[in-house]
């Protein structure tokens, strides 16, 4: 069986833009144009036919222009669709057993990362061949329900050394200009993208804030 083994921050995007069944998906080749350069598909409702077309249409929109493509939750959907990688949460399948199966398929560059909510969980995650954190929420977010007290830049920066970690929760270009600043390596956004009046400006906006 292959070892476990991380790629550390080889190919992590620096902006995700989390995508939905009912984004505009025709802004996707022109969000990867301007920069953006990492894409999550991430449909809590869909049925899994779905989410496959929906990670299909990610790839084929983005990947032209150089951005990379993970899917939330689904490694089955992240191997039938062909994207870059997976991120999983506690309640997923875990990080040694995904990073065992893309070594088994001879996957490589297919990133895996794991959600944290301090540096613990940070090391654990590192030590178990995650390539990346998704750390969060760092400020309140209207995205999620359910979700724990923020973070805080203070908490990111705390949790900064073990992997590179991607900051999400209530992202504004100020507060993505403060993570990077505490140290992560990117950041993550819906309703900074999503949610503006014009959202490639508004990614605009975030890319700016490096």
């Amino acid at each position: 069986m292959p070892a476990v083994t991380s790629g550390a921050a080889t190919g992590v995007p620096r902006l995700f833009c989390l995508v939905d069944l009912h984004d505009d998906l025709a802004l996707l080749p022109a969000l990867a144009a301007r920069g953006v350069d990492g894409f999550q598909v991430r449909a809590k409702t869909a049925t899994t036919a779905a989410l496959v077309d929906l990670t299909h249409r990610a790839v084929a929109a983005v990947r032209p222009h150089g951005a990379r493509v993970v899917v939330n939750d689904r490694l089955d959907v992240a191997l039938a669709a062909s994207p870059d990688g997976v991120h999983l949460g506690a309640d997923d399948l875990p990080v040694p057993a995904a990073r065992r199966i893309a070594a088994a398929l001879d996957l490589p560059g297919f990133l895996v990362g794991a959600t944290c909510r301090d540096r613990p969980a940070v090391a654990a995650a590192a030590a178990a061949g995650a390539d990346y954190a998704g750390f969060g929420p760092v400020a309140p977010s209207a995205s999620k329900a359910g979700l724990p007290a923020p973070r805080g830049v203070d908490g990111l920066a705390a949790a900064v050394g073990p992997l590179p970690l991607v900051a999400i929760g209530g992202m504004t270009p100020a507060l993505a200009a403060d993570a990077w600043a505490a140290g992560a390596h990117g950041v993550a956004v819906i309703g900074a993208i999503w949610r503006q009046p014009d959202p490639l400006a508004a990614a605009e906006d975030l890319l700016a804030a490096r």
